[in-house]
């Protein structure tokens, strides 16, 4: 992609244009009221049956709000993640490359480049500017994420950046911000135990008795907003992180007012600064983890100054329930990151690879091991507490299955439990466990959880599964659609194969009858007759049980 500019890596309406090229962006032109029918439109390629191939990024160019105001600033839906070709577009690599893509740019980080010049300053709104209706964030077409629980319009997609006043390290979080005037916003940053980079250096901006300078960035180059979600060490910068995801270092702009650097290619700028004394009551809102999060108190940000592009589009992350946009962003991460932990830093062996359940669960609730076979039960053990040590968030349900299970198909988990896992030998449960992500108790706390380590991989070999052989039903998908009848849409497992308890002489019986020559078999069977034996005894407890005989 030729960039223009100056720039070193492609900004967001470059992610749009090749979005756009590559049949992944809807454009709608038609008004939409952003308070009431964006995001729910939006929502229904999640909940209305839609595979994920088939999601796509959402362009509004004709906005308006419940009071009739239009906006003439587009709002971007779904850019970063809608579905996982999203992602591999923005991040610039294969699906399958996106581990140790992640794993270079962390270990080979590239520092910024500032500039003095930048596109996210061609328009500066300050002072007066920022007061009043219609004027600074009310002039922003955010949208209403869940219409009849939120109370107000959300920023879901900005990057908080803010400064250690003693290390003079930025952090880059993603946060939620609820709009409650033109110039102020409440702002929730997690301040539980190792919480949110931006509240640990609010904690030290509160002991100096100082507010916080912050700047939120809105729409800044993918490979900068794929850096918010995850989890990286305090120590690092996450834009040289982004500069290793880009290839090349991230362009950089000091703020108007403020001792900070935002990334200079970004759509929408706002600065201000948060109130180290005071809190204001903030939500309801629908979080990521599936449930309203209801009232708490939390940071009050003062917007002083708002630059953006000429040009700015406004873009939103559609979150909520799962599936959802943050969910992949998360998901096509963290699996990788999963995989890496049990593989590279904990060596165990047969750990193919690991699935975390998206639909309603959020992730971080259920997640899949998907093992080798014959990976010794030991390894299964290590896999199976392994990845419950990466990220205390992670993991309240570890199963671990055989290749042959897909974990999106909850009647082929539902099997491998049936018929693989023996609750007194292949359960455990590790108690006092952080709840991690999700919704709080009636008095505002989490109750301690507990984690439950399932073995539901093969320990003996097994008869065949009792579907017919691949080749029989790929000529029988073929006749059904001959004959016109209904689109069929295979669910795994849609043929028979075998779990190790089968023979090639077996095999030859049953190739001989598909063939029409079963009475061939019934002649072999006649040979192998025996005396003195009880009905429903197997051949294989019979002594010679192979060897023919004169009856």
């Amino acid at each position: 992609m030729a960039l223009s500019g100056g720039r070193n890596c492609p900004d967001l309406q470059d992610h749009i244009a090749a979005l756009e090229a590559e049949g992944l962006l809807i454009r709608i032109d038609k008004p939409v009221n952003k308070d009431t029918e964006l995001h729910p439109l939006v929502r229904w390629q999640y909940r209305g049956g839609i595979p994920d191939a088939n999601r796509k990024a959402f362009l509004f160019t004709n906005v308006y709000d419940s009071r009739g105001r239009t906006y003439d600033m587009p709002v971007l839906v779904g850019a970063l993640a809608a579905n996982r070709d999203v992602y591999r577009i923005g991040i610039g690599v294969s699906l399958d490359e996106i581990g140790p893509h992640w794993a270079n740019a962390v270990n080979n980080p590239i520092e910024p480049v500032a500039v003095t010049e930048a596109p996210c300053q061609q328009v500066i709104i300050t002072g007066d500017e920022l007061i009043g209706e219609g004027k600074g964030l009310d002039a922003l077409p955010v949208p209403i994420s869940t219409p009849g629980f939120d109370s107000a319009p959300y920023l879901t997609a900005g990057m908080f950046v803010t400064k250690d006043p003693e290390t003079g390290v930025q952090n880059l979080g993603t946060y939620r911000g609820g709009l409650k005037a033109s110039n102020r916003m409440a702002v929730r940053m997690s301040a539980r135990e190792g919480g949110a980079g931006g509240y640990l250096h609010w904690e030290k901006y509160k002991a100096r008795g100082e507010k916080m300078p912050c700047a939120i960035v809105l729409g800044c180059p993918p490979s900068v907003a794929y850096t918010g979600p995850q989890k990286i060490r305090r120590d690092v910068d996450e834009l040289t992180i982004a500069g290793g995801l880009a290839g090349a270092p991230i362009r950089t702009v000091k703020c108007l007012g403020l001792d900070l650097v935002v990334p200079a290619d970004s759509e929408i700028i706002i600065e201000g600064l948060v109130d180290t004394e005071y809190l204001e009551p903030e939500a309801p809102f629908g979080e990521s983890h599936g449930h309203i999060s209801l009232e708490d108190y939390n940071m009050i940000f003062e917007v002083t100054a708002i630059t953006r592009k000429s040009n700015a589009v406004l873009s939103s992350i559609i979150s909520q329930v799962t599936p959802s946009e943050s969910s992949v962003i998360k998901r096509v991460a963290y699996e990788p990151m999963f995989l890496s932990h049990l593989r590279d830093h904990l060596g165990i062996k047969g750990v193919k690879r690991v699935f975390m359940h998206e639909p309603l669960t959020n992730i971080r609730r259920v997640i899949f091991l998907q093992m080798e076979p014959d990976t010794p039960r030991t390894e299964v053990w290590r896999a199976l507490y392994g990845a419950t040590s990466l990220r205390a968030d992670c993991g309240k349900y570890v199963i671990a299955v055989n290749e042959d299970i897909d974990p999106d198909n909850g009647d082929a988990v539902f099997w491998s439990l049936g018929y693989r896992a023996d609750p007194d030998k292949d359960i455990e449960i590790l108690r006092h466990r952080d709840a991690g992500h999700g919704p709080k108790g009636p008095g505002g706390t989490r109750p301690e959880d507990s984690t439950l380590l399932i073995d539901a991989t093969l320990k003996r070999d097994m008869p065949p599964l009792a579907l017919p052989k691949r080749e029989y039903m790929e000529r029988a998908k073929e006749l059904w659609e001959e004959l016109g009848l209904p689109p069929l849409t295979p669910e795994a497992p849609w043929h028979g194969y075998s779990l190790g308890d089968w023979s090639e002489e077996w095999d030859k019986l049953a190739e001989r009858a598909a063939a029409g020559g079963y009475l061939e078999n019934g002649k072999r069977s006649a040979q192998r007759r025996r005396a003195n034996i009880k009905p429903n005894t197997h051949v294989r407890a019979v002594p010679d049980w192979d060897q023919d005989q004169d009856v």
